[in-house]
């Protein structure tokens, strides 16, 4: 899993059948919530509620779908939740 921030969504008049009901944003994956890590790339949301600016955790391939139920789903990632808050503690290494 990992982490990004929605900055966009994609509406298409038509899309692959396994798509049907499912809403499609566009999502920046993120180092952390300030960082940019790689191209952003068209999600679905399993959920249907995240929207922009918000910070989701995500899931690739395969694993893109399992909150679905569906044996097979046209995706490359997926958005497994919304992130409310998170923290990061650093253990070890010098400080100046």
């Amino acid at each position: 899993m990992f982490l990004g921030k929605v900055i966009g969504t994609v509406v298409c008049t038509h899309k692959d059948e396994s798509l049907t009901g499912l809403k499609l944003l566009i999502v920046q994956p993120m180092k952390d919530e300030h960082t940019k890590a790689g191209k952003s790339m068209v999600v679905i949301d399993t959920h249907g509620a995240a929207g922009y600016d918000d910070l989701v955790y995500l899931a690739k391939s395969r694993d893109s779908s399992l909150p679905l139920g569906l044996d097979l789903v046209a995706t490359d990632a997926g958005i497994m939740g919304i992130v409310e808050n998170y923290n990061v503690i650093k253990h070890g290494g010098a400080h100046s």
